[in-house]
Formats: C-alpha cells, sequence, structure tokens
C-alpha cells in the first residue's frame, strides 16, 4: 500500500509539474513530464506501481493535455499518441525490471560467493590445524620410540628426525595463508629464531635479527628456508656455543645489488673445527641444508674467522 501510495504522489508530482511548465511548452509535449514518473515507480517499488503510474499518467496526458483538453475523445492522431506513449512505456518497464532482476542476480551470485569463500577459508585452516598437530604428533612417537633405542647413531638420528619434524609443525600455521599472501621475512626470522633458543633452554642467548621490513618470502620458499635457517641457529647453539651459558647469535639479511638475498647467521662462539669442510662433512643437517638451498636455486656456505657464519643466498625472483 506504501508502494501505491507513493506513486500516486509521484503522478501528482509530474501532473503539477506539467501544469506549471504548460504556458512554456509549445503544442505536443503532453507526456514531457510523465515518462520519469513512470520510470521512478518502477524503480522504486517494482512493475505493478510502475504500470500503475503508466495507466494512470496517460490519461491524464490524454484528457488534459491532448486536444480537445478536458473531453473524451478518439480520433486518429489520439489514438497514434496514446500507441507511442504506450510502447515507450512498456519498453521503460521491461527495461527496468530486466536490470533489477539482473542486480539482484548478481547479489545473490555475490552473497553465495562470499560464503563459500568463508566456508574455504575455514575448512583450509582446519586442515593446516591439522597438518600442523599430525606433525607434532608424529615428532612425540619418534621420541618415545627413541627411549627404547641403545644404539647412539640411531638416537642421533631419530632425535633429528623429531626436531625437525617439530619445528615444522611449530611453524607450519604461519607459513600458509589460504589467500597466498606473502610472508613478512624480518617478523618470520624474529619468531624461528626465537622459538629455536627457547627449545636450546639456553637462556643466556642473546638472539637478535637486523633484516629490511620490507622483505617478503613466497610462502612456498618459507619451509625450505626455515629448515636452512634453523639448522644454521641449531648448531651456532648447540656447537658453537658448546660449554657456555651465554653467546650472541644473530641473523643478517642483506638485499644484493642483482637482487639476490643473503641470510646471514653468525655466531661469537668456538668457531669451525680444524680442516672442517662442508663439502665432505658427514653431518645430515648441513647435507640437508645444502640440498633445500640447490632446490631454491641458492646456495649454503660456512666459513669461520671472528664469527661463524652460515650463509643462504637466495636467486632474485
Amino acid at each position: 500500500m506504501l508502494a501505491y501510495g507513493c506513486t500516486l504522489a509521484i503522478c501528482a508530482v509530474s501532473f503539477s509539474v506539467r501544469m506549471l511548465a504548460e504556458p512554456l511548452l509549445p503544442a505536443g509535449f503532453p507526456y514531457v513530464s510523465f515518462f520519469p514518473a513512470v520510470i521512478l515507480s518502477t524503480f522504486l517499488f517494482g512493475v505493478r506501481p510502475g504500470i500503475l503510474a503508466g495507466i494512470l499518467c496517460g490519461l491524464i496526458a490524454w484528457y488534459c493535455f491532448i486536444p480537445p483538453y478536458f473531453a473524451v475523445k478518439i480520433t486518429g492522431g489520439i489514438v497514434f499518441a496514446l500507441g507511442f506513449y504506450s510502447v515507450v512505456v512498456v519498453i521503460d518497464i521491461l527495461l527496468i525490471d530486466w536490470m533489477q532482476r539482473a542486480n539482484r542476480r548478481l547479489a545473490d551470485e555475490r552473497e553465495r560467493s562470499e560464503r563459500l569463500a568463508e566456508r574455504g577459508e575455514l575448512l583450509f585452516r582446519e586442515l593446516q590445524h591439522r597438518v600442523s598437530n599430525n606433525l607434532q604428533v608424529v615428532s612425540g612417537l619418534l621420541s618415545l620410540q627413541m627411549r627404547g633405542i641403545s644404539d647412539e647413531t640411531a638416537r642421533l638420528a631419530l632425535d633429528d628426525a623429531a626436531r625437525r619434524l617439530a619445528l615444522i609443525g611449530r611453524i607450519h600455521r604461519q607459513l600458509y595463508n589460504p589467500h597466498g599472501d606473502q610472508l613478512h621475512l624480518a617478523a618470520f626470522l624474529t619468531e624461528l629464531g626465537a622459538d629455536l633458543v627457547e627449545a636450546s633452554g639456553k637462556a643466556g642467548v642473546d638472539f637478535r635479527v637486523e633484516a629490511p621490513e620490507d622483505i617478503d618470502l613466497a610462502p612456498e620458499a618459507a619451509v625450505p628456508m626455515a629448515l636452512i635457517v634453523a639448522e644454521a641457529v641449531t648448531n651456532a647453539i648447540e656447537h658453537g656455543l658448546a660449554g657456555r651459558e651465554k653467546g650472541e647469535v644473530l641473523i643478517e639479511v642483506w638485499q644484493r645489488k642483482d637482487g639476490s638475498l643473503d641470510i646471514d647467521v653468525s655466531d661469537d662462539g668456538a668457531g669451525l673445527p680444524s680442516g672442517f669442510d662442508l663439502a665432505t662433512t658427514d653431518s645430515l643437517g648441513l647435507r640437508l641444508a645444502q640440498m633445500l638451498a640447490r632446490q631454491l636455486r641458492g646456495s649454503f656456505i660456512l666459513s669461520g674467522g671472528t664469527r661463524t657464519v652460515a650463509r643462504l643466498r637466495l636467486p632474485a625472483h
């Protein structure tokens, strides 16, 4: 009822405008203010109020603004004028109705797409959560299995595997997101290093990260990069700072002129053993770091001196 009442009001306004404009208009423009009334009523209230506006405005124009004025007569010219008006009004109503139906369909599709996107993101996060938990469970099982093994070599191998699985499980949630966003490298390395220092149990280790805030890393490169950096930090704590409760471990990130990226992990510990050669080392972790670096099309090197430096060089993207 409100829609039809507003439609009648719009028709009344159109009639008033047409009456006021009568002295200014030349003969032959009986519908000049009524087409907008039909269009506005249809757009605001739908097809039926639009049809009402079209019929009412047509009758008003016929009776008041088509000669002979204020008389009901049928002539060939009047029939033609009313037919022209009817065709234009029908086309306007149909076009507006079609556009509104199309807009409603688009709105429904957009709402459905948003619901599907929200559901997909929820499922994705749940999947990542379950994967991370499963990795932690496997790490725990390896740790339990290690207790029943007396062979020291086997125990160390299981311990390394459990530690790496636990590391992947801890960082898995932050490595991936459903939108494929880039990772902020400085924040990621800070959190990773803090976890590793905490896991080592050495409260006296001074750990720092010096990296530009504007460097990002693609998620697909994050896992191998994290494993390499974790191996370097763990070696610095366990071997470089062996026998010491205090020491410094520093991660520095450098952007080279050619676009490549250097990630240096250094410590102020005891340094590399005499005659150490990375190419011939039997350390599984260091061999794994070299292999992962090659997968990233980069390189991994160790150098001694006043500070032991493990450098991961990543090529420009």
